[in-house]
């Protein structure tokens, strides 16, 4: 644990990717298998199962610490993080300790879970008992299930590349569906993981799948691309991206966050296809043409699926590339024929509940340009434009030809900041997470301010310093540790899509919600009401 705090402090205090990845290697050639293999699995985006319940959580670090509760609330309203709060209220250590992430992962932390309170309690008593400071701060973040690093897995990738003498894609590729719940990592899993390639890799992969190939945003004239001619083009389409793998007499059905999904979509884990198959697509509902993304959420969190839901919300996968067929890797071969292997398999199938991804033709850039208007109507984000040349790289890379995603304007409004509340790790002590509203009439007909969506991207650091300084001078009221500000500051707020919804307070709920840019042009009476979302909804709707 010690090892894995410490470098989990060094992740955390830097943003230079070259000392990220120096403390990667100097820790992956140190740690031992079983512990760098629950390493591995956090560091790659798995996420802990919550052993212990916050207020329990809180409620025993009060009792160590011999404080007050208004105490406590108030460092956790200074600090904005709960597991930085508890780390630092508690007195210092009577023992050290010298157990494994592993053991921690499995003997203490893993018994916790659905354990009775006096149980809990004594356990953490005798943890905090023998763990220094940042020790302590990361066993909040496991036990809490709120564990998050800014180290990405590409990073990760390369760090287990370099201590390994391995091809970075093959560990990529071996990393696949490690964080997926089911999977408990071993010693064992960590040295197959950094192992030299054998001969009989392949044929043992299971159901495993391919590390997913990424566009790059297209943000330049297309035309820049040069002939048209050299690109295929696809609409794109708002689902889960997934892939569909048959192997081993059935079917494995992946999401892009490495979530084996196969029961919740029973009509693609029945699809027939031939043995050695990897498919790459998007998860869609389907209803004479792509539904909206909330119909397709009423799916994502059901583990079991009635007949009737299936029948009310028939899912679809539209397949848009070809990664394997029969036992045999095709990534290396050029996108065109891909596409051509493709299509002969989606025909051959003959299943309604996989299609393929139509091409999209026109004569030039400029003719393309003015289909893409239609997007929206067709319920789709923009288009792809993959070069007819490229292979299927690994993440978001263009050393073996780019995949570009071409997509339409997003919808934007004026709306007015009314609440903040500060944000964690190196933001933990700054205002970043924030509550827009927009204006509408009360019962009486006087103008009031209806919070419609939340937003915490798209700032620069040096624009959230403005907006926190603006925050901790025009804070009207507290409410634990969202702050209610008087209403000075207009933003561009700029989403994806937009719904009805019961849920929210305006009624209506808008996806991908982030900040364009501040309005200091502009006066809060100025900003947009409810009524021009309303108009927004209508037209997508049209």
């Amino acid at each position: 644990m010690r090892e894995f705090a410490r470098l989990y402090a060094e992740l955390d205090e830097t943003t230079a990717t070259n000392r990220k990845l120096e403390a990667l290697q100097n820790y992956f050639q140190s740690a031992s298998p079983e512990n760098a293999a629950w390493a591995v699995y956090f560091l790659a985006g798995g996420k802990p199962k919550q052993a212990v319940p916050t207020k329990l959580l809180r409620q025993y670090a009060v009792e160590f610490a011999g404080i007050d509760d208004w105490l406590f609330d108030e460092c956790y309203h200074a600090v904005g993080d709960l597991a930085e709060t508890i780390a630092h209220i508690l007195p210092p250590p009577t023992a050290t300790s010298d157990v494994g992430l592993a053991v921690w992962m499995q003997e203490r932390i893993g018994p916790l879970r659905g354990a009775d309170p006096a149980t809990i309690r004594e356990a953490l008593f005798g943890f905090w008992g023998e763990l220094e400071t940042r020790e302590r701060f990361l066993l909040a973040k496991l036990i809490g299930g709120g564990f998050r690093v800014g180290v990405s897995k590409l990073l990760v990738t390369r760090a287990l590349s370099s201590i390994a003498a391995v091809d970075a894609k093959l560990i990529a590729q071996r990393l696949m569906g490690w964080t997926d719940n089911s999977v408990r990592p071993s010693g064992e899993s960590f040295l197959r993981l950094i192992a030299e390639q054998s001969d009989t890799e392949h044929a043992q992969r299971g159901g495993q799948p391919y590390p997913f190939f990424l566009a790059h945003q297209l943000q330049a004239d297309p035309a820049t691309l040069g002939d048209l001619n050299d690109w295929q083009v696809e609409w794109k389409y708002d689902g889960i991206r997934a892939q569909l793998v048959r192997r081993d007499g059935q079917n494995f059905l992946w999401s892009r966050g490495e979530d084996l999904i196969t029961e919740r979509f029973p009509e693609l884990a029945a699809l027939r296809l031939p043995e050695g198959t990897v498919i790459d697509g998007e998860i869609l509902i389907w209803a004479n043409g792509p539904a909206p993304f909330a119909d397709l959420q009423k799916r994502i969190g059901r583990k079991t699926v009635s007949a009737k839901l299936m029948a009310e919300l028939p899912a679809v996968l539209v397949a848009y590339d070809l990664l394997e067929e029969e036992g045999v890797d095709l990534r290396e071969l050029p996108q065109v024929e891909r596409r051509n292997l493709l299509e002969a398999l989606v025909e051959a199938s003959a299943q309604e509940q996989l299609k393929i991804s139509p091409k999209v033709e026109a004569a030039d850039w400029e003719a393309l340009t003015t289909i893409r208007l239609e997007s929206r109507a067709r319920g789709v984000e923009g288009m792809m434009v993959k070069a007819k040349s490229a292979q299927y790289g690994v993440g978001r890379t263009k050393n073996v030809g780019t995949w570009w995603k071409w997509k339409i304007d997003p919808y934007s409004i004026d709306a007015v900041l009314i609440y903040a509340q500060a944000g964690h790790g190196r933001r933990a002590s700054l205002y970043t997470d924030y509550t827009f509203a927009v204006w509408d009439l009360d019962e009486t007909g006087q103008r009031k301010l209806v919070p419609f969506a939340k937003a915490y991207s798209g700032l620069t650091d040096a624009e959230i310093a403005v907006v926190d300084n603006a925050i901790r001078k025009t804070t009207i009221e507290k409410f634990g540790p969202v702050r209610s500000v008087k209403p000075t500051m207009v933003f561009e707020i700029g989403f994806e899509g937009i719904q009805l919804s019961t849920r929210h307070k305006a009624g209506i709920a808008v996806r991908f919600p982030r900040i364009l840019r501040k309005r200091d042009d502009k006066r809060v009476e100025e900003a947009d009401t409810l009524d021009t979302l309303k108009g927004l909804l209508a037209a997508a709707a049209a």
